[in-house]
C-alpha cells in the first residue's frame, strides 16, 4: 500500500515548549492507524496537524506526496469526528448527515442517495426524523460518523470518539468502527489513551510519549515485542526488571542467569527485562531459580492476579489457578517469554 499521509520532522511549540519533537510518521492508504499514549503525549496535536487545524512550527505534512502545510482544513480530503460530536441540535438525523452535502449544493437526489447509504452503514435506518436530543450517546456518535463520511473523504480522523460512552457500548462501537473502516476501505487515524481499544481495532499502533514516537507496529508486535520499558509498561501489564547480558542469548537478573533468544548486545551490557504476567508459570519452590511469597490474590474474571514478593522484585502473575496467600511458590518462564530491551536514552 502507498503512503497517503507522511509527516516529516514535525515540530510544534506552544509558549516556548515543544509539544511535538521532530515527528516522522507514514500512514498507508486504507489503513486503520491508532495514535496511542498518555495525556499530554502529543497524539491529539498530531491529529490536528493532519487535519489542518494546526500548522507545525517546522517540518512537512504530505498528502499523497504533496506538501499541504498551508492548505486549510476544508480544502483537505480529510474529515474529523471529535469526542464532542458537535451535532446540530436544531436539525434531525437526516439533516445533520446531509449538512455538508447541502453546503456543496449537491442535487437533492444525490443527497438522498448518499444519506441513505450512510444511514444503512451506521444502522440508523428509520431514525431519519429523530431529533438529536432523543438519541442515545452511541446513536449520536453514529450520526457524527455518518456526517463525516457522507462527503467521502480519503481520511477520517477520530479524536477519542468513544470516550463518553459506557464500557459495554464502547466495546460494541469498537467493532462497529472497524467494520465501517473495512467496508469503505478508507484510512482511519484514531486517537486514544486506551490500550485495549488500540489493540482491538488497529492495523498499526503508534505509541507516543513526551512528544516522541516510541514505537510503530502491529498490535501483536507492540504487545509481544516492546522496544523499551515505557511501551512495555504502557501496553498491558508487565514485570520490568534491571538486568545485564553476559553474552548473546543469556540474561542475568535477580542474581540468576536465564537463557533467552535476544542477540546483539555488548558483553555485560545493562538492559531492561520485561516478562508479561501471563507468561509466568507457577511451580514448586524447590524446583525453581526464582521464588517468592504470595502477598495477594485478586479474581479478575478470566484469571487470578497474584502479587508475589521475591527477594529483588515484586512480581505480578496472572493464572487460572489461585495460590494461597502466604505460600512460597516458584516461578519459571520460557526463553522466548523474556523480552530484552536496551536502556532508554534520556530525551530532551
Amino acid at each position: 500500500m502507498e503512503n497517503i499521509i507522511s509527516l516529516r520532522n514535525i515540530v510544534v511549540e506552544f509558549d516556548g515548549e515543544q509539544i511535538l519533537k521532530n515527528i516522522d510518521l507514514d500512514i498507508k492508504d486504507k489503513e486503520f492507524v491508532t495514535l496511542l499514549g498518555p495525556s499530554g503525549c502529543g497524539k491529539t496535536t498530531t491529529l490536528r496537524i493532519i487535519g489542518g487545524f494546526l500548522t507545525p512550527n517546522s517540518g512537512d505534512v504530505m498528502l499523497e506526496g504533496k506538501r499541504i502545510n498551508d492548505l486549510p482544513p476544508h480544502k483537505r480530503d480529510v474529515n474529523t469526528v471529535f469526542q464532542r460530536y458537535a451535532l446540530f441540535p436544531h436539525l434531525n438525523v437526516y439533516e445533520n448527515i446531509a449538512f455538508g452535502l447541502r453546503i456543496k449544493k449537491l442535487p437533492e437526489k444525490e443527497i438522498q442517495k448518499r444519506v441513505g447509504e450512510m444511514l444503512e452503514l451506521v444502522n440508523l435506518r428509520g431514525f431519519e426524523k429523530r431529533t438529536i436530543h432523543r438519541l442515545s450517546g452511541g446513536q449520536q456518535q453514529r450520526v457524527a460518523i455518518a456526517r463525516a463520511l457522507v462527503n467521502r473523504p480519503k481520511i477520517l480522523l477520530l479524536d477519542e470518539p468513544l470516550g463518553a460512552l459506557d464500557l459495554k457500548l464502547r466495546k460494541e462501537m469498537q467493532i462497529e468502527l472497524r467494520k465501517i473502516q473495512q467496508a469503505l476501505e478508507l484510512t482511519f487515524v484514531y486517537v486514544t489513551h486506551d490500550q485495549e481499544e488500540a489493540l482491538t481495532m488497529s492495523d498499526t499502533v503508534v505509541v507516543m510519549n513526551n512528544g516522541h514516537v516510541q514505537q510503530i507496529g502491529s498490535p501483536t508486535d507492540i504487545y509481544n515485542e516492546p522496544v523499551n520499558a515505557f511501551v512495555a509498561d504502557f501496553i498491558g501489564e508487565s514485570n520490568i526488571l534491571n538486568g545485564s547480558m553476559p553474552r548473546d542469548c543469556l540474561v542475568e537478573f535477580c542474581g540468576k542467569q536465564f537463557e533467552c533468544v535476544d542477540k546483539g548486545f555488548s558483553p555485560n551490557e545493562t538492559i531492561d527485562v520485561v516478562i508479561r504476567p501471563e507468561d509466568i508459570k507457577v511451580i514448586s519452590a524447590a524446583d525453581a531459580k526464582l521464588t517468592g511469597i504470595v502477598e495477594s490474590v485478586v479474581f479478575k474474571g478470566v484469571h487470578y492476579e497474584m502479587i508475589v514478593d521475591g527477594v529483588d522484585h515484586k512480581w505480578m502473575i496472572q493464572s487460572t489457578k489461585a495460590e494461597e496467600v502466604g505460600s512460597m511458590i516458584g516461578m519459571t518462564f520460557d526463553p522466548y517469554d523474556i523480552h530484552i530491551m536496551k536502556k532508554a536514552k534520556e530525551e530532551d
